[in-house]
């Protein structure tokens, strides 16, 4: 009767614990997929480039934040909101390039209802975080 007892204990701990996960909400993907493309040393410098693509979800926000280096940047799909401390926000479409200055603290994100690429060349300094939240 024991044995039964602890059995039918042990199947309900397993059979509670599968319906508590089971329950949980499924992991969400990522609202931003960085791909990496290229990575490059300048010579004589402490200063690399790195190419990639950024992919933001719709309406995401990164938040403010900065970057160790220039940055060049052009929009492959969707429309890019771009702000840039003490400038007017900014909206690239598809085909449109910009800049950002050394360490420039700005935010970024997908305007509107559809994701965004954007296709983007660093040129930072060695060894440091590629992205450096702001305060």
């Amino acid at each position: 009767m024991l044995k039964q007892s602890l059995l039918l204990g042990s199947m309900a701990a397993v059979l509670f614990g599968v319906v508590a996960n089971a329950q949980q909400a499924p992991l969400q993907p990522s609202p931003v997929k960085r791909t990496p493309l290229g990575k490059v040393e300048v010579p004589g410098s402490n200063y690399e480039v790195i190419f990639g693509i950024t992919e933001l979800a719709p309406g995401f926000k990164s938040g403010r934040h900065s970057h160790p280096g220039l940055v060049m940047a052009y929009v492959a799909e969707g429309e890019f909101w771009y702000l840039v401390d003490g400038q007017a926000e900014r909206i690239y479409k598809v085909g449109e390039a910009f800049q950002l200055p050394d360490r420039a603290i700005h935010n970024e994100g997908a305007a509107g209802g559809k994701p965004v690429k954007v296709m983007a060349v660093f040129i930072v300094e060695k060894g440091k975080p590629l992205v450096q939240p702001a305060q």
